[in-house]
């Protein structure tokens, strides 16, 4: 089995497991082929989902771990999120993700095999593309404030988010790969630390970080009207996770913001970024 994404550390699962199975990573990436198995290749389209799950249908695999997202949980107002409640979508992107969380749930049922999803709330890390149709806010503005531009906040900047270190999605995957009861196959996780953290905060942390590197320490955003259809607040119940399948995030915020921006600002890379 091989495997790429653009999020890095998965080569880290492809050499932890010797079990015939798949790993969905279709989260936050434009369409590409993303591993191929036994010949068949797969790729983030809704088409290819199908493909994955029914050759786990002919014998040709035995479980199935998919990329599901936080975005399911739409418009419900509850906090902190738990599995069991979501509200209707808010994207047409969150509805693709509902999709597959109903296919796997209806083939699981149907025809016996093991299925987890996870749904992630915004992973970040290194090698996050700033300038890509599917850029984070934490590597958009960390290339911004390297370069001297002025940040953009909707809202107040009180929107909140949980926003989760890409080690621990690592650990999360590895996790759902490697299951092995019962009462942890044909669930869907929330991946995410459990920590809720306004843009303010967020914006003071970028800054405090970069200030080493050159960026004023008294830099200001620049806020602006609320952007329609945002979530105005986002915070996950990592316990089943951690419950069912042994999950403990290893980076708070902080932790995996340090390693971030010592990513983006090596020469090189600032190189690329500040021209």
């Amino acid at each position: 089995m091989t495997m790429e994404s653009s999020a890095g550390g998965e080569r880290q699962l492809v050499r932890a497991l010797d079990w015939k199975g798949a790993f969905w990573v279709a989260a936050g990436v434009p369409p590409l082929v993303l591993f191929s198995i036994g010949g068949i290749a797969g790729t983030t389209g809704k088409l290819a989902f199908l493909v994955w799950i029914i050759s786990m249908v002919m014998g040709f695999l035995q479980s199935f771990t998919y990329a599901a997202s936080s975005s399911t949980y739409g418009d419900h107002p509850g906090l902190p999120k738990i599995e069991a409640a979501i509200g209707k979508p808010l994207s047409p992107y969150a509805v693709t993700k509902y999709v597959n969380e109903l296919y796997a749930d209806v083939f699981a049922r149907s025809y016996q095999f093991n299925t987890i999803g996870l749904r992630y709330f915004n992973v970040f890390g290194p090698r996050q593309d700033p300038n890509g149709a599917y850029a984070a806010v934490i590597p958009k503005w960390t290339a911004a404030l390297l370069q001297g531009e002025t940040i953009h906040i909707n809202g107040d900047g009180e929107t909140s988010r949980d926003f989760c270190f890409i080690q621990n999605a690592v650990q999360a995957n590895l996790l759902a790969a490697m299951a092995d009861t019962a009462d942890a196959w044909n669930q869907v996780y929330n991946v995410a630390v459990g920590d809720q953290t306004s843009l303010n905060l967020l914006f003071q942390l970028l800054r405090d970080n970069l200030n080493r590197h050159g960026v004023p320490a008294d830099v200001q955003p620049s806020y602006r009207d609320f952007r329609a259809g945002d979530v105005r607040h986002s915070l996950a119940n990592i316990g089943k996770a951690g419950t069912l399948l042994g999950y403990r995030p290893s980076h708070r915020i902080a932790d995996g913001l340090r390693i971030t921006v010592e990513w983006f600002t090596a020469p090189k890379r600032r190189a690329m970024l500040v021209r």
